[in-house]
């Protein structure tokens, strides 16, 4: 199985004036295609840091980032625009959502952007809303509908490019735990068709449906291993 991120030595610092704060400090790990990752790590640990490198919405300020065998600081800005919205599904503890339109819409959007025809969109979205179980609330605006609700018509609008990673940052952050247990539900079935999820946490309850779970602490991966054999990194 190839791999399809990975990180050699990377480091993440923040410079403000005289201080320097260290977000990120000479991480090294690879995730397969199909890896279903848990990063976990209280607040302040560096996950979300690492999670925005992962995603080309920052560059490491030492290390390699590779991505699907390119190296991400190599890329250009049109480049990684093309990687976000095509390789990339992104996944956010707030949704992310236009609040006044409808759920159809709000999937359709990454299509737009793209070009793709507008039967296409719309055969495209629906497919997806119908896949995280809201085939019956498409033409909702998502002020309409739950927290659960939103983040599953988060999670089809980050489907709407067909990526092949998914990542998901606090995705049951804000929602209540039996929703949130569906919504791990649909990362597994995901999962399970092929996708690559890497998915921020520091709830255990939600880490222990991914298959590996790497902790952070300060910047550090403390621990890299599967849910049940958990190894400590020195």
């Amino acid at each position: 199985m190839k791999i399809i991120i990975e990180v050699n030595h990377l480091s993440k610092i923040y410079k403000n004036d005289s201080l320097e704060t260290v977000a990120l400090c000479n991480l090294s790990f690879k995730i397969k295609e199909g890896e279903f990752v848990a990063i976990m790590g209280p607040s302040g640990s560096g996950k979300s840091t690492l999670m925005h490198i992962l995603g080309a919405l920052d560059k490491p300020t030492s290390g390699e980032y590779l991505l699907d065998g390119k190296k991400v600081d190599e890329l250009n800005d049109d480049e990684l625009a093309e990687i976000r919205n095509q390789k990339i599904g992104f996944v956010f503890q707030a949704y992310n959502l236009l609040p006044r339109i409808t759920a159809l819409k709000n999937v359709m959007l990454p299509m737009i952007y793209a070009g793709i025809p507008k039967e296409e969109r719309i055969e495209k979205a629906k497919k997806y809303l119908q896949m995280v179980g809201l085939g019956d609330r498409m033409m909702h605006t998502s002020n309409q509908l739950s927290g659960g609700q939103q983040q599953r018509v988060a999670i089809a609008r980050a489907l709407s490019m067909n990526p092949s990673i998914i990542l998901a940052d606090e995705p049951t952050g804000n929602i209540a735990s039996i929703q949130a247990e569906e919504i791990m539900a649909i990362f597994q079935k995901l999962n399970n068709q092929g996708r690559t999820i890497v998915m921020i946490t520091h709830e255990h309850d939600i880490a222990r449906h991914a298959k590996r779970i790497i902790h952070i602490k300060d910047g550090k991966i403390i621990e890299d291993g599967n849910n049940h054999q958990q190894k400590k990194v020195n």
